[in-house]
């Protein structure tokens, strides 16, 4: 998945991005613990909701219309401060934050995420244009998905398996180079970019998949056959990546500004990094869709509105900042004490998860570090509240366990084996104990960091702590345009590097394989750690073959518990939060854990 952005940044969709986090835009973050701003009793500032295990929807379940919105009316134009105008708007090109939530109003695919409740933790997926979340007889190697009748594309053409095929067909095209790669990689049975080889051209010369591989017999069946077992399906579809392209108006490279849409809203105009308008999109059926409402007449989008801008604007309420909102940014940092404190507020604020999870890898590759107890020395030394602090606080960032999110699947709470939870400072003295029980007392510590204003302040307080516990620590700065490429090397140089990384859907299915399979390693690969556990390995074999989405979440919690207790290759540091805040005016306003933001498919005008 990806390399995270946080705090409405863009992130490669829930793929290497950023993280936006005190106003600067850096590649990675870690932090936890303590806060200087915030009250932890506020439920603005301290998101409580987590994933539980998501159910794969039937029949039932994907029928629409959507749940109403409670006092929900329809009517109005909502104002939308951005700060990042959109670079993709083609579905297949899509695989960042902010354009995977406009995608919820103006693409759809074959499955998508239900809610279940109206506070945004609930969730199921469904059939979206399909009759339901796909059907498999052979452990998710085979998949058929069926389209309902009556799904339109907002030109008035009916959307058929033919669109479907069209949509999958294209991802092999070289000018699709920025969305998800799962899809792609499962039909041509092969990792990386091999997945090409399979249909180099796409569907541009007539050449097509052959029929062992994609089917369909007619012209709403869909049938997708794997070699291997990918239980995971209905979750990757979900993805704004696999929304469904017309066959019709397909334009290859040029839909990436002007494409079809099939949601409930569409494009009227878009002037690329200064505004864009969305309009109700007439030929959108709600008897159709179980997951979106259209509630509001137009969106009026206004990019280049920076976090502090919008913000003030929305806290001052007037004109038409009453009925505004943002879709992605934050409160600001400079903001947050204000907005969290005023309990006036309290009704046009939400908050919750990020899919981020902060981590410091200790660097496998290196020999010294190749004994248990200077790893547990390290894990036991790091101080998380600095990191916190340097972030604004537990508003924006709540002290990790495990690697596993609040809004994956799996989650335990409860997990906490360095103590980070109740002691957010670390504990040195328990850390010098162990380096002097390993006789490595003074041993050197390369610490890796990158090189933005929030970064050297708590590496400093971070490299302090670990001297306090016997280390000789080097801090090393890493400027923020090569930072993961750096980190990324099999023979850097620094013995510990922080990394953070967001599931793309809501199963650690995305986060523990890319992360840890030692097979894996090699330059540019995700496995920053770079640690290779033959337990890990088999293990990663085993849970990706559970069709069970419960049974899957248990099992790769039970891995997540494993790596930070016994490998230690790393150690979690914090999971990602956001506040939001919209005018007095904007209803409906609910912070979705999966979505990472506002769920824009509920917004009303009052």
């Amino acid at each position: 998945m990806s390399r995270g952005m946080s705090r409405g940044g863009r992130r490669r969709n829930y793929a290497v991005v950023s993280i936006l986090a005190a106003g600067a835009l850096v590649l990675s973050a870690c932090s936890s613990g303590g806060s200087d701003t915030g009250d932890d009793n506020n439920d603005q500032g301290n998101a409580k909701s987590q994933q539980s295990s998501i159910k794969f929807g039937d029949a039932a379940d994907s029928t629409g219309p959507a749940k109403a919105v409670p006092g929900a009316k329809s009517g109005g134009t909502m104002e939308v401060l951005q700060r990042d105008s959109y670079a993709h708007l083609d579905p297949a090109q899509i695989y960042v934050s902010d354009e995977g939530s406009l995608a919820n109003l103006i693409h759809r695919g074959l499955t998508g995420y239900k809610a279940t409740d109206n506070k945004g933790e609930g969730h199921e997926v469904v059939g979206d244009l399909a009759t339901d979340s796909g059907t498999t007889t052979d452990g998710g190697k085979t998949w058929k998905y069926t389209l309902k009748d009556g799904i339109k594309f907002a030109d008035g053409t009916p959307i058929t398996s033919a669109d479907f095929r069209q949509t999958f067909e294209r991802l092999f095209a070289p000018f699709i180079n920025q969305g998800p790669t799962y899809l792609q990689q499962w039909l041509a049975d092969t990792a990386g970019a091999d997945y090409r080889k399979l249909l180099p051209d796409g569907p541009y010369k007539g050449k097509h998949l052959p029929s062992s591989v994609l089917e369909t017999p007619d012209s709403k069946t869909i049938i997708f056959h794997f070699k291997s077992a990918h239980p995971d399906l209905p979750y990757a579809l979900a993805m704004a990546g696999y929304a469904v392209v017309s066959k019709k108006g397909d334009t290859q490279a040029k839909y990436d500004k002007d494409p079809v849409t099939s949601g409930p809203y569409q494009i009227k105009s878009f002037k690329s990094g200064k505004s864009m308008v969305l309009t109700k999109n007439p030929n959108w059926d709600p008897k159709t869709d179980a997951i979106r409402n259209q509630y509001v007449d137009e969106f009026d989008i206004s990019f280049n509105v920076s976090y502090e801008t919008s913000t003030k604007s929305l806290l001052a309420d007037s004109g038409a900042d009453q009925t505004g909102v943002s879709f992605n940014n934050s409160v600001d940092a400079g903001n947050l004490s204000q907005v969290l404190g005023d309990s006036s507020l309290k009704s046009r604020t939400v908050s919750g998860y990020q899919p981020y999870v902060g981590q410091i890898n200790i660097n496998q590759s290196h020999k010294e570090l190749q004994d248990k107890r200077v790893r547990e020395a390290i894990a036991y030394a790091i101080p998380v509240s600095p990191v916190v602090r340097a972030y604004g606080g537990s508003a924006a960032m709540e002290v990790a366990g495990g690697l596993i999110s609040p809004t994956v699947s799996g989650y335990d709470p409860k997990f906490d084996p360095w103590g980070k939870k109740k002691n957010p400072g670390g504990d040195q003295a328990k850390a010098k104990k162990l380096l002097q029980e390993a006789g490595k007392v003074g041993m050197k510590l390369t610490f890796g960091y990158i090189n933005i204003p929030e970064a050297q302040q708590y590496s400093t307080a971070i490299a302090a702590a670990l001297k306090k516990a016997g280390f000789d620590v080097q801090r090393q700065d890493i400027p923020a345009e090569t930072y993961y490429d750096q980190v990324g090397k099999v023979d850097n140089n620094y013995d510990i590097y922080t990394t953070a990384w967001g599931a793309d859907w809501p199963s650690a299915s995305t986060v523990i394989p890319p992360l840890y399979d030692g097979r894996a390693i090699a330059d540019g690969s995700a496995n920053y750690s770079h640690v290779n556990d033959a337990h890990v390995n088999s293990e990663i074999d085993r849970i990706n073959k559970i069709t069970d989405p419960a049974k899957s979440a248990a099992a790769w919690e039970k891995l997540d518990q494993y790596l930070v207790k016994d490998v230690i290759n790393v150690v979690p540091t914090v999971y990602y939060k956001q506040v939001q805040i919209a005018g007095s005016k904007v209803g409906g306003l609910v912070y979705d854990n999966v979505i990472g933001a506002l769920d824009l498919r509920r917004l009303y005008v009052k």
